[in-house]
């Protein structure tokens, strides 16, 4: 069972500047929207391309919140795995990674547009920021 998460070294900087353009109040938000983003992509990422841990450091309690056993449960069924598998924090670090570079990258396309409007955006789908 995991107690901290690491994001990549190259995310660090993106989960701060996208807090800062998005207005949101804490680095936490932005990891939790690019988990659950990533996992909605309904992709399995493959431990192999684990990146580094030389990022932003969250508990898995300020991560997750009162919602961790929900987090817990996306990834359990996602994986068809079991909440004590040992790989279950490398799957909660490879989705928090993947989101982010995601986010950030649809982000950048959409650059001419304020945080509110691009996280609505963001939540519908919308194909124009693909």
């Amino acid at each position: 069972m995991f107690t901290q998460i690491k994001t990549s070294k190259e995310n660090k900087e993106i989960v701060t500047t996208l807090t800062r353009k998005l207005n949101l109040s804490t680095e936490n938000i932005i990891a939790r929207m690019a988990f659950s983003y990533s996992l909605s992509m309904d992709r399995k990422l493959d431990l192999n391309s684990l990146q580094d841990s030389a990022g932003k450091e969250y508990s898995r309690s300020v991560l997750f919140g009162d919602y961790d056993n929900v987090y817990i449960g996306l990834v359990c069924t996602h994986y068809n795995i079991y909440k004590t598998d040992k790989d279950l924090g490398k799957f909660v670090k490879l989705h928090i990674d993947d989101g982010l570079q995601l986010i950030n990258k649809k982000f950048q396309k959409a650059s001419n547009i304020d945080g509110f409007d691009f996280l609505v955006e963001l939540i519908q789908n919308d194909k124009s920021l693909v």
